[in-house]
């Protein structure tokens, strides 16, 4: 038997590696990031867009943990500039409004990550209309406002940009409890696919990520911990993803690196869609 066959992998992919460091591959970049206060995916992706040398204005709704997070990511990184601007994407006026502040504060925009999402778990059976009407406006209708208003901006600004949208592998599985969810979810994707055909157009690029589970604090205060260890223990490395882990292929999709890539849905669940 050769020295090769006998090696053994040691590493263990049902723990988490470390952050990886940023390589600068949005330096000189601006991005616009929704529901990015608090503890999820949203505010991990702004801190990585930082950490890759993006300047960043974070949103949310929430104004109190909003300006609590711009504070926090000026303060870990003093180097980038870090606005921020409230915003309900329920609401035209106040996405428009998103827009209109960012390029307000940093003179552009180059990358728009569409966060925001609202989710639940009821039957459709004992589902209300305000329930399913509630998930599909944040989720479905909240991405489409926000990415119809960066459009605009692109569209007279001549530059270019990236719009990255939050999916979700419940775009694509059924799992119980979460009709309302998973079908605004499979609407962001079939979005992100007929906005990015027109938007070649402005020279923009449109892909989402979906990722499978990515736990933190919040997703652990709003769903059940039995059913959140066995959506993990499903997964091909038996274990959820970090938010940090969902925020570097966003941020390799705002990159140079996939200039040819548009209209893409890129599964973060290990390919166990």
């Amino acid at each position: 038997m050769s020295e090769r066959s006998e090696q053994v992998n040691t590493v263990d992919l049902s723990t988490a590696p470390e952050i990886t460091p940023g390589h600068n591959l949005l330096a000189g970049k601006v991005a616009v990031v929704t529901a990015a206060a608090g503890t999820g995916i949203g505010s991990a992706t702004a801190r990585r867009l930082l950490s890759e040398g993006a300047d960043v204005v974070v949103s949310d709704w929430h104004e109190r943990r909003l300006k609590e997070t711009e504070e926090a990511l000026q303060a870990e990184f003093p180097d980038r500039r870090v606005a921020s601007v409230p915003c309900d994407v329920s609401s035209t006026e106040q996405v428009d409004a998103l827009i209109a502040g960012a390029v307000a504060a940093f003179g552009r925009i180059d990358v728009m990550v569409n966060n925001a999402g609202l989710g639940g778990e009821v039957p459709v059976v004992d589902m209300t209309d305000e329930q399913w009407d509630k998930v599909l406006d944040i989720t479905l209708n909240g991405t489409f406002r926000a990415t119809r208003a960066v459009l605009k901006y692109f569209r007279e600004a001549g530059h270019g940009g990236v719009v990255v949208n939050n999916a979700s592998v419940l775009g694509w599985r059924a799992q119980h409890g979460q009709a309302h969810y998973a079908a605004a979810k499979a609407g962001v994707m079939a979005l992100t696919r007929c906005s990015a055909v027109e938007a070649a157009e402005y020279g923009v690029r449109i892909n989402a990520v979906a990722p499978s589970i990515a736990r933190h604090a919040f997703l652990d205060k709003v769903t059940s911990g039995d059913l959140l260890d066995r959506l993990a223990a499903g997964e091909a490395f038996g274990r959820a993803a970090e938010p940090w882990e969902v925020a570097a292929t966003i941020a390799m999709l705002a990159s140079d690196y996939t200039t040819y890539l548009t209209g893409e849905v890129v599964s973060i669940s290990s390919q166990r869609a």
